[in-house]
């Protein structure tokens, strides 16, 4: 039976994303937040900070591509089995608009789900003053990794 798009998860696959999630340091780092969790659909918010700007005051690629990453790799992440994890095999991004505002929203969605490769589409609003903006699109393959389980979280430098 094939997974519906955008349906609700089960408890136990939406906590093994959070608990995935919350591994990931360089999400901790930008203030990268989970706000959806559905089947084969995750998106991501990230609150404007001047750390996250580039010269011109936009959010950095580098953060935008970072946060469209994560959320295509969640959205194949929910549809993979247990004991295995997600790994990104490439990854293209369009920057269409200025990434300005306060927050960006990068949504991640399954377009065909493989036993080994995962398509997803990639693409990041930005939200300006209740204004939403498209400012980037991509495409991403990720693998399952099969009996492989995300390794733990690395402690704190200190």
């Amino acid at each position: 039976m094939k997974a519906e798009i955008g349906g609700a998860v089960d408890a136990g696959v939406e906590q093994r994303v959070r608990d995935s999630f919350q591994r990931q340091g360089l999400m901790g780092h930008l203030g990268a937040t989970l706000s959806e969790v559905r089947q084969g659909l995750v998106s991501i918010r990230m609150p404007f900070r001047p750390e996250l700007s580039q010269q011109h005051g936009y959010f950095h690629a580098g953060g935008t591509s970072a946060i469209a990453d994560s959320a295509g790799g969640y959205a194949a992440f929910t549809l993979f089995p247990e004991l295995s994890s997600v790994l990104t095999v490439e990854f293209k991004i369009n920057l269409l608009n200025p990434a300005r505002g306060d927050a960006l929203e990068a949504v991640g969605k399954v377009v065909k789900a493989g036993r080994t490769l995962t398509i997803c589409q990639l693409e990041v609003f930005a939200d300006d003053a209740g204004q939403r903006t498209l400012v980037a699109i991509g495409q991403q393959t990720l693998i399952c990794m099969h009996g492989h389980q995300d390794a733990p979280k690395p402690a704190r430098a200190g």
